[in-house]
C-alpha cells in the first residue's frame, strides 16, 4: 500500500518507528531532552529513566587472571583430595560436625571457582569446579545418608 505524498498529517507508524530506532541507537541511553525528536515532540524531564543494564565483560582474559583462576582450581582440587585423608576420627558427635563443615568448604570452594571461571568464560576450569562441587556432595552424602536411614546400615549422630 503506497502512501500519498501530499498528506499534511504525520504518519503514526513513522513516529513509532522513529522512537524504536532512537532506542536502538542509544541501547537504553536516553536522548537529550533539549533536542527534539524527528516527530517534533520533546521528552519530558519528569519521565522515568531506565535502570542501566549490567555490562558484560568484553575485555580479554589476561595471563594474570588465568594464572589466578588455575591457582584457585589447584587449591580446590588439593583440598578435595586431602579431605579424603582426614586424620581425625569422625564417627559421631562434634568431630563429625567438624568433618561435615570441612566437606561443606569443599563445596564452597567449588562454587567460588565456578563463579570465577564463569565470569571469565573459561570452560575447562568451570567443568573442574563443577566436579569439585559434585565431590563435596558425594563426601557429604557418604556421611549423612546412613545416619538418616537411607542406607542399609544405620549410623548414629551421637556417640
Amino acid at each position: 500500500m503506497t502512501k500519498p505524498q501530499g498528506t499534511p498529517r504525520p504518519d503514526p507508524m513513522a513516529r513509532e518507528v522513529d522512537r524504536l530506532l532512537a532506542g536502538l541507537a542509544g541501547r537504553g541511553a536516553e536522548p537529550d531532552s533539549d533536542q527534539p525528536t524527528r516527530s517534533g515532540a520533546q521528552r519530558s524531564p519528569s519521565a522515568p529513566r531506565r535502570a542501566p543494564r549490567p555490562r558484560t565483560r568484553t575485555d580479554a582474559i589476561t595471563r594474570r587472571d588465568l594464572l589466578a583462576l588455575w591457582a584457585r582450581v589447584g587449591l580446590g582440587a588439593a583440598f578435595g583430595v586431602m579431605i579424603t585423608q582426614w586424620p581425625y576420627v569422625h564417627a559421631c558427635g562434634l568431630p563429625l560436625l567438624q568433618y561435615l563443615g570441612a566437606v561443606a568448604m569443599v563445596g564452597v570452594a567449588g562454587g567460588w571457582i565456578a563463579v570465577a571461571s564463569w565470569s571469565r568464560r573459561h570452560a575447562p576450569s568451570h567443568v573442574l569446579a563443577l566436579l569439585l562441587i559434585l565431590w563435596g556432595v558425594a563426601l557429604a552424602a557418604y556421611e549423612i545418608l546412613p545416619r538418616v536411614g537411607y542406607a542399609a546400615l544405620r549410623w548414629n549422630w551421637q556417640c
